[in-house]
C-alpha cells in the first residue's frame, strides 16, 4: 500500500510559467497565423496601388521573403523546436529564454516595416543561427543523427538570407530573388522529408486497417531528384536538364503519394489536407519543369509550391499538432475544414485560374489573397484560446 506522501512524490510536477510560452508552437503558430492573415492581403493592396510604399527591397522582394523568412519560417521553428523535444528526450526554449526568441522573430517582422533597413537586416538575421545551433546541441547530445541534415539546413538558409540581404542593399552583385528562390529550395526539401515521414505514418494510424508498404529508396529518389531539381532551377546552370530533373521529381513525388492510399483518406479532412498539399508539391516542381520550356511563367510553379504545398502543409500540421501538443482529440471540426478548403481554394485561384484564363489575373489574385487570409483568421478564432491556455489534462507542454 502506498502511502499519501509516497503518491505526492510520484505525482507530475504542476507546470510551470505562462502556458503559451511552454513549447515553441504555441507563440510561432500564433505568430505566423497572425502574419499570414495580415501580410498577403497587404501586399496585395500594395501591388495594386491601392497603398503607396515603396520600402528597401522593393515591394515585390519585401513580400516573398517575409513570406519565406516570417511566415514559413516561423512554423518550421515552432514545429521543430517542439518535435525536438519529442526526439530527443531534452528540454528545449520555455519561459523567458522562448520568450525572447520569438520577440526576436516579432520584432524583425515589425522592423521590415519601418525601421532602417540594416535594423531590419541584423534583427532578421538573427533567429536562425541562434534556432539551429541550440537544435544542433539536442541532436548531438542525444546522438539523433537522422535528423541532424534538418539543423544544417536552417544554418544554410542563415546564408541564403544573408546573401538576399546583401544583394537586394547593392553590397554583392546578384539577383536577389536567386536567393529567394533558394530558399523556396530549402523549405520544398524539408516539406518533401518530412511529408515521406508523417503522411503516411499519419494514414496508417488514423485507419489502422490500411496498409502502407513505404519504399525507402524510392523516398531518396524523391528527394535526390528534387533536390537536383531545385538546385538546377536556383542556379539556372541548364535549363534543360533542370526540366528533366524537376520532371522526374514530379513524377517520383506522385508514384510515393499514390503508395500511400491518398483516395482513402477524403472522408478524414485531418488527413486528406497533408495528401491535397503533398499533391502541390509535385504539381509546383511540374510546373517549373514547364517553366523552364517557356510554356508557363515560373511564377505558377513558385505559388502552387508557396500556397498549395507549403500553406496546405502548414496548416495540416499546425492544427495536427496543436490539437495534440494541447490535449485535444486528433479530429478536424469546422472550422478546420473550412482552413482546408479555403487554402486549397487560394491555391486554386492563384495557379489553375490564372493558368486558364489570363485576363483573369488580378480578380484571381484577390479572390486568392482574401481565401488565403480567411484561412488563418479561422485558426487564429478557433487555436488562439487553446494556444494562451494550459491543457486540459492538466499536463507540461
Amino acid at each position: 500500500m502506498t502511502t499519501p506522501a509516497a503518491n505526492i512524490a510520484s505525482a507530475p510536477p504542476v507546470p510551470q510559467g505562462m502556458p503559451w510560452l511552454r513549447l515553441a508552437f504555441r507563440p510561432f503558430y500564433l505568430g505566423a497565423a497572425l502574419l499570414a492573415t495580415l501580410i498577403v492581403p497587404f501586399w496585395v493592396a500594395v501591388f495594386l496601388g491601392a497603398i503607396n510604399w515603396q520600402p528597401t527591397p522593393p515591394p515585390l522582394l519585401w513580400h516573398a521573403h517575409e513570406m519565406l523568412f516570417g511566415f514559413a519560417i516561423a512554423v518550421i521553428v515552432g514545429f521543430l523546436m517542439t518535435a525536438g523535444k519529442s526526439w530527443t528526450g531534452l528540454a528545449t526554449p520555455r519561459g523567458p529564454a522562448l520568450g525572447f526568441i520569438f520577440l526576436l522573430w516579432l520584432s524583425a517582422r515589425v522592423a521590415s516595416l519601418v525601421a532602417p533597413y540594416a535594423v531590419f537586416a541584423v534583427l532578421d538575421l538573427a533567429l536562425l543561427p541562434i534556432v539551429g545551433l541550440i537544435f544542433l546541441r539536442l541532436l548531438i547530445r542525444s546522438r539523433n543523427w537522422r535528423n541532424v541534415p534538418l539543423a544544417l539546413i536552417l544554418l544554410l538558409l542563415t546564408a541564403v538570407n544573408l546573401t538576399f540581404h546583401l544583394s537586394a542593399t547593392g553590397v554583392i552583385d546578384l539577383n536577389p530573388m536567386r536567393s529567394l528562390y533558394a530558399a523556396l529550395g530549402f523549405v520544398v526539401i524539408i516539406e518533401c522529408v518530412m511529408a515521406g515521414r508523417v503522411v503516411p505514418f499519419f494514414t496508417t494510424s488514423a485507419l489502422p486497417n490500411l496498409k502502407i508498404v513505404t519504399l525507402p529508396w524510392l523516398d531518396r529518389l524523391a528527394l535526390a531528384a528534387t533536390v537536383v531539381g531545385m538546385v538546377l532551377w536556383v542556379t539556372e546552370w541548364h535549363s534543360g536538364l533542370a526540366s528533366v530533373a524537376l520532371v522526374l521529381a514530379f513524377a517520383l513525388n506522385l508514384v510515393r503519394q499514390w503508395r500511400w492510399h491518398p483516395l482513402v483518406t477524403l472522408g478524414r479532412p485531418i488527413l486528406w489536407i497533408l495528401h491535397a498539399a503533398h499533391l502541390w508539391l509535385a504539381l509546383g516542381l511540374g510546373l517549373l519543369a514547364l517553366a523552364q520550356l517557356g510554356l508557363v511563367t515560373p511564377s505558377l510553379g513558385v505559388h502552387a509550391l508557396g500556397v498549395g504545398a507549403t500553406g496546405g502543409l502548414i496548416l495540416g500540421m499546425m492544427t495536427r499538432t496543436a490539437r495534440g501538443h494541447t490535449g485535444r482529440p486528433l479530429t478536424a471540426d469546422a472550422p478546420e475544414i473550412a482552413v482546408y478548403v479555403l487554402i486549397m481554394l487560394a491555391a486554386l485561384l492563384r495557379v489553375l485560374l490564372p493558368l486558364l484564363t489570363p485576363s483573369l489575373y488580378v480578380s484571381s489574385l484577390v479572390a486568392s489573397a482574401a481565401a488565403w487570409s480567411a484561412a488563418f483568421l479561422i485558426y487564429l478564432w478557433q487555436y488562439t484560446p487553446w494556444l494562451v491556455s494550459a491543457r486540459p489534462d492538466g499536463k507540461d507542454g
